[in-house]
Parts: structure tokens; C-alpha cells; sequence
């Protein structure tokens, strides 16, 4: 499973539908990666969630590495240095964390107050909690139905996007933030929980390569 992103301060991307290979290990398939900066940016906060609608006494897999990947980069686009944060658990759900080759973190996470590496540059937190992901499943599908529906008198530019005047366009946005009939959208999310892995690093362990930083994920079998 693998999700990314680019951020300049914030980034987050979404995926909680998958094919049958993902489905078949929940606790391996990622639905979402958030990441941020602190405001004087002297550390980097990133999010994994994964297993989709977990219940409650759910477990992280001890047979999968859940992996940040980060790119750092002096210009954007440039040539970047990777540095992977890999986090693995042991059937008691011990989290061990490794951030490239500089820093090791382990021990029960699943405490409000997570976890400190020794030299207190790494926090970590691992556990279920709400999905934070709002989605208006109603809307969208009201929004599908509309364009599958119209597409047959679609026309598209040379990028392929279909070219809609300024009144189709604003149909299709409102539909998309309302429900049934115009009503109020409903997260469609809302009470199912998920598996997060919740890292706080030192900005300047994951950006050897420069400021600019562009952040995925991806779950690992182990081998």
C-alpha cells in the first residue's frame, strides 16, 4: 500500500478504498498521511492511519513496516535525500522506530503521552483513535451519478478534463458540499475509528537534503 504527497506546511491525502490484496490485511492498508509543520518549523508532525473502520480491540500488524519516506531538496524539484522513519510492532505491540540512521525509539506508544527517544528529538504515539477524515459520501455520489449520467455530451480539453460552463460548474460544486435535496452534508465517517501512528521529529533529522520536503507512505511486508 503506498499514499503521498508534497507539503510546503501541511499535507494530507486520503484512500479508504482498495483492492482485494489490501482488504485482506485492513491493518496494512493506509486511508490516510497528514504531515505539518510546527509554526517556527523546528519540527516536522506526521500521521499514518490505517485499518479502515478498525474496531475496537484492533492491533497493528507484527508482519507489516509502516514506512514515512521523506525527500528534502535544496530548490523545488531538485535532487533530493531520502530519509525513511520505519516503525515496526511485536505481537505485544512494543512500536520500535527507526529515523534513518540517526535515531531509534521503542517501547508501549499507545499512552496518551506516546513515547521520547533518548536524545528527545522523536516522539511517538500509536493507537486507535477517531478517523479524522471528513467525507460527504452522499454528496459525492449525487455528484458521480450527474456527470456519469452526462457524459455522453461531455466535450474535453487536451489535458482530458471535460469543459463546463460557469453554471454546470457551480451545480456540481454545490451538489458535492450537500446532501439529499440540498440538506446539510453528513460525514459519512463519522464514529468509525482508525489504527494512527503519530510521529513529532526535529526538523532538521529528516531535511539533510535541503527545505523543501515532499513526504508518502507505504506498509511493508516483512521478509
Amino acid at each position: 500500500m503506498i499514499l503521498g504527497g508534497a507539503i510546503a506546511l501541511k499535507l494530507h491525502a486520503a484512500d479508504h478504498k482498495d483492492g482485494p490484496s489490501v482488504m485482506a490485511d485492513p491493518a496494512a492498508d493506509i486511508t490516510d498521511i497528514y504531515a505539518w509543520m510546527s509554526a517556527d518549523k523546528s519540527k516536522v508532525d506526521l500521521v499514518m492511519d490505517v485499518y479502515p473502520n478498525a474496531p475496537a480491540g484492533t492491533l497493528f500488524s507484527n508482519q507489516v513496516l509502516y514506512v514515512f519516506h521523506l525527500n528534502s531538496s535544496a530548490t523545488f524539484g531538485g535532487t533530493a535525500t531520502t530519509t525513511n522513519i520505519i516503525c515496526g510492532f511485536d505481537t505485544a505491540q512494543t512500536i520500535t522506530c527507526w529515523v534513518g540512521n540517526s535515531e531509534i525509539v521503542t517501547g508501549n506508544a499507545s499512552v496518551t503521552t506516546g513515547i521520547t527517544s533518548a536524545s528527545g528529538k522523536t516522539k511517538v504515539f500509536a493507537g486507535l483513535r477517531d478517523d479524522p477524515f471528513f467525507f460527504n459520501l452522499t454528496g459525492f455520489k449525487a455528484t458521480a451519478a450527474a456527470v456519469t449520467a452526462a457524459a455522453s455530451t461531455l466535450t474535453f480539453d487536451g489535458t482530458g478534463c471535460p469543459t463546463l460552463d460557469s453554471a454546470t460548474s457551480t451545480a456540481l460544486v454545490t451538489q458535492l458540499a450537500h446532501g439529499t435535496a440540498g440538506a446539510p452534508p453528513a460525514n459519512d465517517f463519522a464514529g468509525q475509528n482508525v489504527q494512527s501512528i503519530v510521529i513529532e521529529v526535529d526538523t532538521a533529522l529528516v531535511t539533510p537534503g535541503g527545505k523543501f520536503l515532499g513526504i508518502w507512505a507505504s506498509t511493508n511486508q516483512r521478509v
